[in-house]
């Protein structure tokens, strides 16, 4: 993981994500996933931009299905922004960072 880039776990979810004082972006990837390898960049991107307003994470959904399968994810890559524990924004798909930003930003400022 890049430095602004936490991993997200199934034992670390409930604190890093559903507890968090700051909003938190979920990136629901596979390393066989090549979308995923896509939008990296641009996730990673993200986090240093918005480090110390947002938290941004990454959760292996081959590793973790559990949590992917308790929020339906059906799709990756999927981008979903945690606020207050609850799911604000989901993306499906890569995306440019400025489509992405636009999404998220009404909720990160």
């Amino acid at each position: 993981m890049a430095g602004n880039v936490v991993e997200i776990t199934e034992s670390n979810f409930d604190s890093v994500v559903l507890k968090s004082d700051k909003p938190v972006l979920v990136d629901f990837w596979a390393v066989w996933c090549g979308p995923c390898r896509q939008v990296a960049p641009v996730v990673e991107a993200l986090a240093g931009k918005w480090a110390g307003k947002v938290v941004v994470g990454k959760l292996n959904v081959d590793d973790h299905g559990a949590i992917a399968e308790r929020f339906g994810i059906m799709s990756i890559p999927t981008l979903m922004l945690f606020k207050g524990g609850e799911v604000v924004e989901r993306i499906v798909g890569a995306m440019p960072q400025a489509t992405l930003e636009k999404k998220f930003e009404s909720h990160v400022s």
